[in-house]
């Protein structure tokens, strides 16, 4: 394993790294902890978490507490208030079994709080800091303006973005100048929520970056064990991978769904977080995942879909699945009685 100075921090972490959002979907305690300590052997000391995760942060507390002082733990709150960052801070002290989380981010602002600012945030993490709750301060976000503006405020020691082989100038503009300001620059969805699925590819884009460290979410023990694979001997970029990422930017870049999921709770129920995308995930993903029954009943709320709005307001990308919801319904019905015409 290779490790890394996460910008001024002195953290030396894992280039490859771990991300505990999909954690949150095994059941069973005894298999999450199977993976998360095959990562830990595996070389990987650096973990991503959040409060909003459901009990991730309760896996990685179970899982890490007799190595709590080998690894390095990031979590994040959604509070926009004092009080609700404090209240939120306790809560994953607790989860994570710790006296002290290393990075506390920011998780997905609106803006970049500042200090001296009305809204006491930066304040309130100031004082974390000092009372030895947290060590770092870091901000996460969907938004290249605002993580540019956090960045830029000097504020900030971590940066959490997005960043993939679909990333654009701008962005790859922003995670160079983090390196150069020694900035901690964390890439989030480096398979855009899995409509990447050539990973060695994806692997090797990121690599060539030296001050980006992915955190890779992990599911499932064969997903860790290619991510070890390809760190124990990492593809190089070559002329032939190159236009191969060229392609992908051809068929993705622009206005897609990268199930985020911020422009969620919908009020009509619809898990607008992947239906809006399904027609892609029903060709670049394995079909059979998405082409199931139960998938069939959440796509069909999309019909009660009223058009308010809601979560166009919410969507960091600025899109509207609102609009593009019914046209992902009816590639999917047409995609499903082709899956199962030969069905009795």
């Amino acid at each position: 394993m290779e490790y890394v100075s996460l910008g001024k921090t002195g953290l030396l972490v894992s280039r490859t790294s771990f991300g505990a959002l999909p954690i949150q979907r095994v059941q069973n305690y005894e298999e999450a902890t199977r993976i998360i300590r095959r990562a830990y052997d595996g070389g990987i000391n650096f973990f991503d978490s959040a409060r909003l995760y459901s009990d991730s942060e309760k896996k990685l507390g179970f899982a890490l507490n007799d190595v709590r002082s080998n690894v390095i733990i990031a979590s994040k709150t959604m509070s926009r208030t004092k009080e609700a960052i404090l209240k939120d801070l306790e809560t994953s002290l607790e989860q994570l079994n710790t006296d002290y989380i290393d990075i506390y981010q920011l998780h997905n602002p609106p803006f970049a709080p500042k200090a001296g600012g009305d809204d006491g945030i930066y304040e309130t993490l100031l004082k974390a800091k000092k009372d030895g709750k947290i060590r770092f301060i870091g901000l996460t976000n969907h938004s290249c303006d605002i993580a540019l503006d956090a960045a830029l405020s000097g504020l900030y020691d971590t940066i959490q973005y997005p960043f993939s082989m679909l990333s654009t100038k701008k962005e790859t503009d922003l995670a160079t100048m983090c390196g150069s300001l020694g900035i901690g620059f964390i890439a989030m969805k480096a398979l855009c929520g899995g409509l990447l699925t050539n990973i060695p590819l994806a692997f090797s884009f990121l690599r060539q970056f030296e001050n980006v460290v992915p955190i890779w979410g992990i599911q499932k023990i064969e997903e860790l064990e290619e991510i070890l694979a390809l760190e124990a001997n990492p593809p190089k970029l070559t002329a032939e991978s190159l236009a191969q990422i060229e392609e992908e930017k051809n068929a993705l870049m622009g206005n897609f769904c990268r199930g985020c999921g911020y422009c969620l709770p919908c009020p009509a129920g619809i898990p607008i977080e992947n239906a809006n995308r399904m027609s892609l995930m029903i060709r670049r993903a394995p079909k059979e995942a998405w082409l199931t029954p139960a998938w069939k009943e959440k796509m069909a709320l999309i019909e009660n879909c009223t058009g308010c709005g809601a979560c166009e307001k919410r969507c960091p990308y600025q899109l509207k699945p609102y609009i593009t919801l019914k046209e992902n319904l009816a590639d999917f019905n047409a995609q499903y009685a082709e899956f199962h015409k030969n069905d009795n």
